[in-house]
């Protein structure tokens, strides 16, 4: 009997040893390590999703609507879950060949078998439809609604909004921390790039239950985890769309770049860099070839004249001169000096156009004839490296204050410039005198000539330029102002100032800007042509308006046009025409500007040696989605020539 009791006793510490040690088993599980093992557990049954937040919109300086968002239908395929067998119903309900997708399978084996991957983008909504309405058939088959840029005005303005990308392996790796994801479309130039983050917003997160054949049964957990996303900021630009698109019709068929902005502040009113293109090509996926022939088109469409291409300034340059002259005490505002038909320095004479001899003049009366002899003999009376430090403190020779990228400084030399050029001790002021009528080695950026035109309209403040005025949160309605430098102010006499601005009024109504004045708008401007050894010559012109009350001022440089009262000159005319009245005169001599720069005024074809630089480098696109839109995108830029208005 006590044997019995005893194996009784040692029959239930058994059982109770064990139940403890299972016991225990299951509090370490589920308490103790339930977290790890219910999270492997929750990836093989619950899928996140992630929801993309709405990219801001942006607003011209009237909130008229530039560009907002529309839906785009992705396909998307986790090669895990899907059967091969389904193959050719998938192809069918797309509209491709079978082996597409089967190319588009193994590309997202490639990438991950257990994640979804976006092969197929930009599936019309008739088709997207049909898929869904199949999807019970499709394991390893789902969908995303994904968004695209639509634009609303006539005016491109292609290099100041920029376009977007499929996001780079670099970029991604740099960007991980920021919730970006492979496939995921991110700003690659203009406000587009420069704004990002501010655009893009927060993305939200969603987290689905999944059966075995990883079709989606029902949200995990009723949404508790789900994250909603944050839309991005709006965007308010200075731009004017109507002075824009008009001023993009001016230009068809030319090379150049025109920058206008508001005096008063720096915002920028236009900015137009001729080629351009249209800036929806990108909102679908751009083929590789058909990226490479916009890439190396010979007119360079991608390449933004307006920051990055450099001229010397001609005779828009005097204005500067005699500043620095009268402020250097060469001259004084009502000093005279001897404009002869020729300059003769060493074994050369240097010419004014059309070897006219306007006897003794003053400032004002040389600004107004453009007469080159007199500012020949002002540079022989100024050192060089003056000249470089004032031509510096204009904001010349180094990059402008702006909120968009992708720019160049352009060329000031000095005498440390000729002597590593040419070699010390062997050039002379024979080297330099040209640069007094801005030719010669130096260079100079439309946008920096439209600082330079602003200061010249407000009296001597160079205010940083910008695009953007304001940055609004289209759900809370909080605003945020960018962040600019201050202005600069520079260091010369306001009367020396006034003595140029009335120079400049009797350019346009004496001088070579007669024709284009502005009706009933008293204006400044000074016209230049810049000479070119490999062509013709290009077309320069300066201006700002209302004379008494600057509110526009402008640069265009028009390359290889001709003279810059017929190619550069009307263009800014109309363009501060259409910003002052809201619209342009119908008189016979508007209409006959118009008429002219539209059908016959042209840029001469480059030259081999005169070849714009290649634009910013890019990686080569995507892959296109599918064969569809692979025709859609070649038929889109196979043309030779950049679109035309």
């Amino acid at each position: 009997m006590e044997d019995y009791k005893l194996r009784v006793r040692i029959f239930a510490a058994v059982v109770l040893a064990v139940l403890g040690i299972l016991c225990g088993r299951l509090v370490q599980l589920q308490l103790v390590r339930g977290d790890a093992y219910w999270g492997e557990s929750r990836n093989n049954a619950v899928r996140q999703q992630w929801v993309q937040p709405a990219r801001g919109a942006i607003y011209d300086r009237d909130s008229t609507l530039l560009v907002d968002n529309a839906p785009s239908y992705t396909i998307m395929l986790t090669p895990r879950y899907f059967n091969p067998a389904k193959t050719s119903l998938l192809a069918e309900l797309l509209g491709v060949a079978d082996s597409t997708v089967t190319r588009k399978l193994e590309e997202a084996r490639d990438w991950s078998a257990f994640r979804a991957s976006r092969s197929f983008r930009e599936v019309p909504f008739d088709v997207f439809s049909r898929v869904q309405e199949a999807r019970y058939r499709l394991p390893g088959v789902s969908y995303e609604i994904e968004q695209k840029r639509r634009y609303h005005t006539q005016a491109f303005a292609a290099h100041a909004l920029g376009y977007m990308r499929e996001i780079n392996a670099r970029e991604l790796s740099e960007l991980s921390t920021d919730n970006y994801r492979q496939g995921d479309r991110i700003g690659k130039s203009g406000i587009e790039k420069a704004y990002e983050p501010m655009l893009r917003g927060t993305p939200g997160s969603e987290f689905k239950l999944v059966n075995v054949r990883g079709l989606e049964v029902k949200p995990y957990r009723d949404g508790a985890e789900d994250r909603p996303p944050e839309s991005g900021y709006d965007l308010h630009l200075s731009i004017d769309h109507n002075v824009q698109a008009l001023a993009e019709s001016l230009f068809v068929g030319k090379r150049g770049a025109a920058v206008a902005v508001d005096p008063s502040n720096g915002e920028i009113l236009s900015m137009v860099s001729s080629p351009d293109y249209r800036p929806d090509l990108f909102t679908r996926s751009v083929q590789e070839q058909a990226w490479d022939s916009l890439r190396s088109h010979p007119s360079k469409p991608l390449f933004n004249r307006a920051t990055m291409s450099g001229k010397p300034p001609g005779s828009t340059w005097k204005p500067f001169m005699s500043l620095v002259a009268m402020q250097e005490g060469v001259i004084g505002p009502e000093t005279k000096v001897d404009c002869p038909a020729g300059y003769r320095f060493g074994r050369r004479t240097f010419r004014n156009h059309n070897n006219e001899d306007h006897g003794k003049i003053d400032v004002q009366k040389a600004l107004e004839v453009s007469c080159n002899t007199f500012y020949y003999q002002l540079m022989m009376e100024m050192d060089v490296n003056t000249w470089h430090d004032w031509a510096k403190k204009f904001g010349f020779g180094q990059r402008v204050p702006i909120d968009i990228g992708d720019q160049r400084p352009g060329l000031i030399p000095d005498s440390s410039y000729f002597n590593r050029v040419y070699g010390t001790g062997r050039w002379t002021a024979g080297y330099t005198i040209n640069l007094s009528i801005g030719q010669g080695d130096m260079v100079v950026t439309p946008v920096q000539l439209a600082r330079y035109t602003a200061a010249l309209a407000n009296g001597g403040t160079l205010h940083p330029l910008h695009l953007v005025k304001s940055i609004r949160h289209p759900e809370t309605g909080d605003i945020i102002q960018p962040s600019l430098p201050d202005p600069e102010e520079i260091p010369i006499k306001e009367r020396y100032f006034q003595a140029v601005r009335e120079g400049m009024r009797r350019v346009m109504e004496n001088g070579t800007g007669h024709y284009v004045q502005v009706p009933d708008v008293s204006s400044a401007g000074k016209t230049g042509t810049a000479q070119n050894p490999h062509g013709k010559d290009h077309s320069l012109f300066i201006m700002f308006a209302p004379y008494d009350d600057p509110q526009i001022a402008i640069a265009v440089i028009v390359e290889n046009a001709g003279y810059g009262a017929s190619a550069a000159a009307p263009i800014a005319s109309l363009m501060a025409e259409q910003y002052i009245n809201g619209e342009i005169a119908d008189t016979w001599l508007r209409n006959f500007w118009i008429d002219k720069l539209m059908n016959e005024v042209r840029s001469a074809p480059l030259k081999s040696d005169e070849q714009p630089p290649p634009p910013p480098a890019q990686e080569a696109p995507p892959r296109a989605t599918e064969d569809r839109d692979i025709a859609e995108a070649t038929n889109s830029t196979a043309s030779t020539s950049p679109p035309q208005r």
